[in-house]
């Protein structure tokens, strides 16, 4: 009886600590504590030119001041981070103090240059916030809502746990959200996209786009080079990276060239950056006890998108100039949570509604057979001078929403629009309350909402690359990836499309708002077998190209000319280029089965294709059914078959923990071994006393 209870006992607190109710599950609670301190780079925006080095510098000083405070507080116990009067003692105070003699310094180097700031000492004071049992723990916010409040529909709404069952809190399964709230079904929101600008005489017309992936290689980190330049895990929170592979937070103007790049234009050594998208289902993700990710509440299966279309536009009122090498430009704002939406970019969609709704403070909840789209248009106006600045927003501009012109003292330069597609199952909300929801990573106390979606990227070119994208769009010709001008590099044709290979369609450039953009019909569907190329028709879709290799200019200048409306694909397929059937992928590589790239020590895997292909999952299909099989659907999922067996995984996705029956059973066999011992001595004990 005692061997039974204790092997029961045991069995039920190592399945505690493992399952996110015991020991480990206190630690990652208290870890999910956030220090939100105001954000000072916001306010500066106007920073005299002699100050802006030191300003500059200041401001990666405070950065990391918070990094530190973070690794103190994870240094303490678990009972030590929830005891405020430790927390404020060793942690809060001392950050404090070290805010404090750092605005100051910003002060006298703006003073220095005539032009001191007000109110900088009143952004010295941080809050904790701390979640327990996925709520809010203590009212450290400044609007005094404590207990699980945090005055913006939050009161009620439940967490999640690692099963996908909510617990009371602020939502979400770290507790820090989503919340119902924050989504809604996409198709009861009346069409809120605003007319684009009207084309001037002098527009630049043209486009150049490039493939550079869907980061199935898995290159991530928690860094942000731009805003927290030399601070580890600066983001607080996981991005995905595609162009440049080796950026992190110690990168730099003086070793950017030698980051190689996912891009199949090898002169784009440009880095794309944003947050991950998670599907909150339980899955434990690599980094579930990491800085960046479980630590901080970003928890969940990390999604690869299953298209990320990257395009260079004009301006619908002049020609554009060259991009500076290293510019740095930020959209949107990852805290709008704690700023306000001034500075908000967020754009969320759904396949088949992008031309007609676009929503910036709610998640959708997209129709069967509809996928999520996340939508981005950059700043697209430059000061002629700067490749960044203090608040990383002053050397650039959007153009005027009505206009489409650019302020006064800037120039307009090629506009980066993103456009990433996800095929994410549709969460449900029941009784007030979202179940296995998704969300955008974000910095802890930001809750994971909407608004604060946002987009990195930094230009870095070789081979004349911004001159040849900057005169492709000037000249009006749709050229890169997909297009049929020059590639730009060295001057080899794409193969594909024609001249106008994206039809007429392609010719429409999105605003500066990326709600305007044109969807392209998103809700064609793809064809049975994408691998035949369709006959040539009035949507561009020429049959010609089929043997084009695209890179190496034996395309014919991109045989299969197009007039429709939906243009041609690459050269070596000659596929649809509608947003939501993606042409076959040509990558020569698979996604390795090790963990996710983190650091920028090792080569880069380069992917070509804008599609992510199965990896570990469909390895695994393919050993249990004999000799494995892709057979890519054509619905942006690759499923692999066996020929020997009947087990089909579908997609690149994180196996969740939970596991099957048979890890099931071997978890619980010391319990059933020692249920069946503690009954065995209960019978026992029963005879023995009736004999007796």
């Amino acid at each position: 009886m005692l061997g039974g209870g204790g092997l029961v006992a045991a069995n039920v607190y190592a399945s505690a600590t493992e399952d996110g109710s015991g020991t480990d599950a206190q630690t990652r609670s208290a870890a999910a504590a956030t220090i939100d301190c105001p954000d000072v780079g916001n306010k500066l925006t106007e920073v005299p030119e002699k100050a802006r080095g030191d300003v500059d510098k200041e401001l990666a000083t405070l950065d990391q001041q918070v990094a530190e405070a973070y690794r103190q507080l994870q240094s303490a116990t678990p009972e030590q981070r929830q005891d405020s009067g430790y927390t404020d003692e060793n942690v809060m105070k001392p950050l404090k103090e070290k805010r404090s003699e750092t605005l100051d310094r910003i002060g006298n180097a703006m003073d220095q240059a005539g032009q001191r700031p007000d109110g900088l000492d009143s952004m010295a004071d941080c809050s904790m916030r701390t979640w327990q049992n996925g709520g809010q723990d203590n009212g450290q916010n400044g609007d005094g809502q404590g207990d699980g409040q945090n005055g913006d529909d939050q009161n009620g709404q439940n967490g999640q746990d690692g099963n996908g069952d909510q617990q009371g809190g602020n939502g979400g399964q770290a507790g820090n959200g989503p919340v119902a709230a924050d989504f809604v079904d996409i198709t009861k929101v009346a069409p809120n996209v605003q007319a684009k600008p009207q084309n001037s005489g002098d527009a630049s017309t043209g486009s150049f786009t490039v493939d550079c992936g869907v980061n199935a290689n898995k290159n991530f980190n928690s860094d942000n080079v731009i805003a927290a330049p030399g601070v580890t895990n600066g983001a607080h929170h996981t991005h995905d990276y595609v162009g440049n592979q080796k950026i992190n937070a110690f990168s730099s103007n003086d070793n950017f060239l030698q980051g190689g790049t996912s891009c199949d234009n090898k002169d784009d050594l440009s880095s794309y950056y944003w947050p991950v998208v998670r599907l909150q289902d339980g899955t434990q993700e690599f980094d579930q006890n990491n800085d960046g990710g479980g630590k901080e509440g970003n928890v969940g299966k990390i999604l690869t998108p299953v298209q990320a279309e990257i395009k260079y536009v004009g301006n619908p009122q002049s020609k554009v100039v060259a991009m500076p090498q290293f510019l740095r430009i930020i959209t949107g704002d990852a805290k709008t949570t704690t700023n306000g939406l001034a500075n908000a970019n967020a754009h969320w969609s759904c396949t088949g509604f992008e031309d007609k709704v676009q929503l910036t403070e709610q998640y959708p909840l997209c129709p069967q057979g509809s996928k999520v789209v996340r939508t981005f248009a950059f700043q697209s106006c430059w000061d002629g001078r700067n490749i960044d600045s203090a608040n990383h927003r002053t050397h650039d501009a959007f153009v005027d929403p009505k206009t489409g012109a650019c302020p006064n003292g800037f120039q307009a330069i090629p506009q980066l629009t993103e456009r990433i597609v996800y095929d994410i199952p549709t969460p449900t909300i029941e009784n007030g309350q979202v179940k296995n929801p998704y969300a955008v990573d974000s910095f802890p106390e930001q809750l994971h909402k909407p608004a604060t979606d946002h987009n990195d990227f930094i230009s870095i070119t070789t081979g004349g690359l911004a001159d040849k994208i900057a005169d492709c769009i000037n000249s009006g010709r749709d050229c890169g990836a997909g297009g049929g001008g020059d590639q730009g590099s060295g001057g080899d044709d794409q193969g594909s499309g024609g001249d106008q290979g994206s039809g007429g369609g392609a010719t429409e450039q999105p605003s500066e708002q990326p709600s305007d953009q044109p969807s392209d019909e998103p809700t064609a569907q793809p064809t049975e077998d994408p691998t035949t190329p369709p006959a040539g028709d009035d949507n561009g879709n020429g049959n010609a190209g089929n043997e084009g290799s695209g890179n190496d200019g034996s395309g014919n200048d991109g045989s299969g000319k197009g007039d429709g409306d939906n243009g041609s694909g690459k050269g070596d397929n000659g596929g649809s280029d509608d947003q939501t059937a993606q042409p076959p992928a040509t990558q020569t590589q698979q996604p390795s089965d090790d963990d996710p790239t983190m650091s920028s020590t090792t080569d880069p895997e380069v992917y070509a294709s804008a599609k992510a292909k199965a990896s570990k999952s469909a390895a695994a299909g393919a050993e249990q059914g004999g000799s494995g099989n892709d057979d890519d659907n054509g619905d942006d999922s690759v499923q692999a078959q066996g020929t020997g067996g009947n087990g089909s995984v579908v997609g690149n996705q994180t196996e969740p923990q939970g596991g099957d029956l048979a890890e099931t059973g071997t978890t619980l066999w010391p319990a059933a071994a020692g249920t069946v011992l503690l009954i065995g001595g209960l019978f026992l004990l029963t005879r023995t006393r009736r004999r007796y």
